[in-house]
């Protein structure tokens, strides 16, 4: 009587798995079929460029931010489209004709294109996000999207594995490299300026890019905003007590006063002296 082989044998490694097999840094964060699917830094980062997105120039129900959204291009090519990894657009309602949640962006009919995009390189698009890859056919490429069609004035890069940020401005039809002052940049159009900022974000201590005030201070996050609110009513709180105990204090030296007042009335009066002739 023969034994039936099972459908997959156990390979015994000779060493430990996490030291023989391909790591995180080895293997795709996307599926192939799928290549948009994000891994946490392109979560974490675009939810960060979010947060402290706030230009003092525009009221906040006037700036429209995304991530991972598709943003149709051409209206003689209405099924194509690019996925950037963050972008932004000003001057416009945040909501969909001003009541609806966006399902996509669609630049023939908001008529408003971004002002900047971010693409947090990876392996597999570095060369696509940068430029480096020439057209095969159709559609476009993404950075011919961004630099000749939709004429995007800033376009930023950032590198998370060597921490390497770039930044693109559109320059007479072309996208020019600009020089960047200790890891940030400022954008005038904005009253905001984007850099590197080394800090702890959800947990994570590391090198992040987020944007900054004209002062030069970074644009707190929805996190640290509840915090300052939160120490700031503490803060109130600490006052109005030390107010109430300033004003029992008072109230104690005055009783006690007033009690000091009436024992030497009595002294006097015992002494047969009318405290009121004094």
């Amino acid at each position: 009587m023969s034994v039936a082989k099972p459908l997959f044998e156990q390979v015994i490694l000779p060493h430990p798995a996490k030291e023989t097999l391909p790591t995180m840094y080895d293997l795709p964060s996307e599926d192939p079929e799928e290549p948009g699917l994000p891994d946490e830094c392109h979560l974490w980062q675009p939810q960060l460029c979010s947060e402290t997105f706030r230009p003092p120039n525009y009221d906040s129900e006037r700036v429209f931010v995304a991530s991972d959204l598709n943003l149709y291009y051409d209206p003689n090519h209405t099924a194509w489209y690019k996925r950037p990894d963050w972008f932004a657009v000003v001057g416009i309602s945040r909501f969909y004709q001003g009541r609806e949640l966006r399902m996509s962006y669609v630049i023939w009919q908001e008529e408003v294109r971004p002002i900047v995009a971010i693409e947090f390189l990876s392996a597999s698009t570095k060369d696509q996000d940068l430029g480096y890859s020439e057209r095969t056919g159709e559609p476009p490429t993404k950075w011919e999207v961004y630099e000749q069609i939709l004429a995007i004035p800033y376009y930023i890069t950032f590198e998370r594995v060597t921490n390497e940020l770039k930044i693109f401005h559109l320059d007479g039809g072309s996208y020019q490299l600009q020089t960047i002052d200790n890891s940030q940049f400022w954008i005038p159009e904005l009253q905001l300026g984007i850099g590197l900022w080394l800090g702890q974000y959800r947990g994570l201590n590391r090198l992040w890019l987020r944007w900054y005030d004209q002062d030069g201070n970074w644009i707190a996050t929805n996190a640290e905003r509840t915090e300052l609110e939160r120490q700031r009513a503490e803060q109130e709180r600490q006052r109005a007590e030390q107010e109430r105990q300033r004003a029992e204090q008072e109230r104690q030296q005055k009783e006690l006063a007033q009690q000091r007042a009436q024992q030497l009335a009595e002294r006097l009066r015992q002494m047969g002296i009318n405290p009121d002739e004094i």
